[in-house]
């Protein structure tokens, strides 16, 4: 009998069945547990690759499609755009972010099962005797960093949170809230004893847990501990690494084609440091046409629905399709649903003249018209620039809600690459099983994504300047990024955290979970109410801090956790 090897994801308030201790000392071969199943070192290994799986499915959109996209909108970057259902999509913010609404419910739930796996991995390796030292090292400094990066993301949305460091092996319903710095605190331990046993970015595959993201996050961490002076040290180390730096030339496999450098980072198979990229920290791997793979769902949220658009025909004066199929696809490069439509701040007020970074290999704000027959005078000519966008809608008109604004191609690599790779079958959702890559119903995208990058520990560094007033510094760091991207550089006298939010924009767009920034820092209600046209309308104060689940609550029948101020 093959044997099979099950770990248990323990949530806050998970309901765990029950052996007696007569059952448990019968020792039957058919049951494996912990103990058992946990001891070598190929055992260790799928464990681990379970905290990576979890972190795989919450980034790749796998969780909950409507959780997953409230990571990014109701924020200063984006909201939902379909109004059909405004209040089901945070758009209507003040009625749909409570405690009993799924998103808050579904992202608490999904890092606390990382963080009961990796709890599981640790209490199991504290009792290991078959694994070498360096194994033991390896596989512990990543269950601290996963544990750690999960606590942090929880304490940065929700405030202070309960602290579980040990494997459970029964239900436990006395959890109270730790402080908020509390859970910092536990953070930075976890991640200062990752980072003295796991090995340097470049002694590890790609995707794997390395020193340089655990000191990555310890930086965020003592941003949010006030400890500016640890987290320039903490950052400093990364960004000094000879092993990482920012990629400031063409790299990868459209080199030698149109582009820049920004384009460079997020086209197909690029990410990984094997193939030459050394400004990724970590890279969350996936891999095209294996169905044992997680695909992307985040290009086919963030593009419009351009799919039911339509012209008038020159000739023939009838209604006719935008777009066909793969036509023109290097302007497009992906279907799309509208789900996750960014703000008019970041497409029209954040950008500089000559930004690569808004250059239009990188947001695409004209495309060419294919849905008309070839002999068409309308065929190839340009929606913007000819002037078709102009007869839909008033003079003052920038584009809709849901169908067609610019296009934001980070998460969607160039098609051709795509074909070159798996065959034109990519291109045909009836052959491919994963789904179409340009023809509608096409949901997913392969390709390795980036947890972090080094362009970010320059910003995690200016902001730790910015605590210290030590301005021309954070100045210095902006423009290490601007400079790459060829824009106007900052001075001192303009760098406050807006603006370094602003800059976190413009280079980590559809990277980082915006809405876990902004509550990080406290301005989830400022920037929302001053940018989002949705949900800066309702709303408030008090949802600087998520809603804890109101099914945490109503379960932890042995002690009281208390809610976040401002929710029923």
């Amino acid at each position: 009998m093959k044997k099979r090897f099950i770990i248990y994801l323990l949530g806050i308030g998970a309901v765990l069945s029950s052996c007696s201790k007569s059952f448990l000392d019968e020792d039957p071969l058919s049951i494996y547990t912990p103990d058992n199943s946990l001891q070598s070192s190929i055992q260790f290994q799928q464990a681990t690759n379970n905290l990576y799986n979890g972190v795989r499915n919450i980034y790749m959109g796998n969780m909950n499609l409507d959780t997953y996209f409230g990571l990014y909108y109701a924020t200063d970057f984006a909201y939902n755009g379909t109004d059909y259902d405004p209040a089901a999509k945070l758009n209507a913010y003040k009625a749909t972010m409570v405690p009993s609404y799924l998103i808050p419910g579904n992202i608490w739930t999904a890092y606390y099962k990382i963080i009961s796996n990796a709890n599981l991995i640790i209490s199991q390796l504290n009792k290991s005797t078959q694994l070498s030292d360096a194994d033991k090292n390896s596989y512990m400094g990543q269950a601290l960093f996963f544990r750690a990066y999960c606590y942090n993301v929880l304490a940065n949305l929700f405030g202070g949170v309960p602290l579980e460091l040990n494997e459970l092996s029964a239900p436990r319903y006395d959890y109270v809230r730790a402080t908020r710095d509390a859970v910092y605190q536990q953070c930075k331990k976890d991640l200062l004893q990752a980072i003295g046993q796991l090995s340097d970015i470049n002694q590890v595959p790609d995707g794997t847990v390395n020193k340089q993201i655990a000191k990555h996050v310890l930086t965020e961490v003592l941003i949010s501990l006030k400890d500016y002076d640890g987290a320039i040290a903490s950052a400093s180390e990364v960004i000094s690494y000879s092993g990482v730096s920012l990629m400031n030339s063409r790299f990868g496999r459209r080199a030698n084609l149109p582009g820049d450098v920004y384009r460079d980072l997020f086209e197909y198979n690029n990410q990984n440091y094997s193939t030459g990229n050394h400004e990724g920290l970590l890279v969350i791997q996936t891999a095209l046409n294996n169905s044992a793979a997680i695909g992307d769902q985040t290009a086919w949220a963030v593009v419009p629905s351009m799919g039911g658009m339509r012209i008038t025909e020159t000739t023939t004066k009838t209604k006719m399709n935008l777009l066909f199929n793969a036509k023109f696809v290097d302007s497009i490069s992906s279907n799309g649903i509208g789900w996750i439509r960014p703000t008019s701040h970041f497409f029209y007020e954040i950008w500089t003249p000559g930004d690569i970074r808004n250059s239009s290999y990188n947001i695409v704000r004209d495309i060419r018209i294919s849905g008309v027959p070839a002999t068409s005078p309308d065929y190839g000519k340009w929606y913007v620039k000819d002037g078709y966008k102009a007869k839909v809608a008033p003079a003052d008109y920038r584009d809709t809600i849901r169908n067609f604004y610019p296009i934001i191609r980070k998460a969607s690599p160039s098609a051709g690459d795509f074909v070159s790779a798996a065959g034109p079958a990519i291109l045909s959702n009836q052959v491919n099983p994963f789904g179409g890559f340009l023809l509608n119903g096409a949901t997913r995208l392969f390709i390795p994504k980036y947890m972090a990058r080094l362009a970010e520990t320059y910003l995690l560094r200016a902001e730790a300047y910015l605590g210290k007033g030590q301005t021309q510094l954070a100045a210095d760091d902006i423009n290490v990024l601007r400079n790459r991207a060829q824009a106007t550089p900052a001075t001192a006298g303009e760098i406050n955290i807006d603006y370094i939010l602003d800059e976190r924009l413009r280079e980590l767009y559809m990277e980082e979970f915006r809405a876990v920034t902004l509550t990080r820092l406290g301005l989830l209600y400022d920037r929302d109410k001053r940018y989002n046209p949705k949900s800066g309308q309702t709303i408030e104060m008090f949802h600087n801090l998520w809603p804890i689940p109101s099914t945490e609550i109503t379960q932890n029948t042995g002690a009281v956790l208390e809610q976040n101020k401002g929710y029923n």
